[in-house]
């Protein structure tokens, strides 16, 4: 018996397991959560031990964010995380560093060039190319419209 593909796929619908969507939602907003509630906390020793401003803590928290999504995924930890969380994890500016890290360990044994280099930026090309030009846009109307940041 052979089947046409609409009816292949009707019969695969009703053999495809359900999706625990509110499950995979409430495990994504605890994880991201979590995470914020990391970069706060971290944010908060920058300003009160090293007497720094919100801003001036800003940059340094963040380093310290990837810092750690680097080493969780070096040591397996951060994709065990992901695969719980799902989209919590892969959101905040974290999940950014896992993607590049993975690809770098993944293509290391290729060379330091065209294997981390070349595959680690696949992902982060777009994304760098499309801040690079958005920031270059929104520079644009701020210059035509002469609003003047803080």
């Amino acid at each position: 018996m052979t089947m046409s593909p609409k009816e292949y796929q009707t019969f695969a619908k009703t053999r495809e397991p359900s999706r625990p969507a509110l499950m995979n939602c409430v495990r994504a907003f605890v994880v991201g959560g979590a995470i914020c509630l990391l970069g706060q906390a971290i944010q908060d020793i920058f300003v009160y031990t090293f007497k720094m401003t919100q801003r001036e803590a800003g940059n340094p928290t963040v380093a310290v964010l990837i810092l750690i999504s680097v080493i969780l995924t070096c040591l397996g930890v951060y994709d065990k995380i992901a695969q719980w969380a799902g989209a919590g994890s892969a959101v905040p500016v974290t999940g950014f560093a896992n993607s590049m890290c993975s690809a770098a360990l993944e293509h290391r044994s290729e060379g330091l060039v065209l294997g981390v280099g070349g595959n680690m930026f696949k992902l982060a090309g777009s994304v760098i190319v499309f801040g690079a030009v958005a920031a270059f846009f929104v520079g644009i109307v701020y210059w035509v419209f002469g609003i003047r940041g803080h």
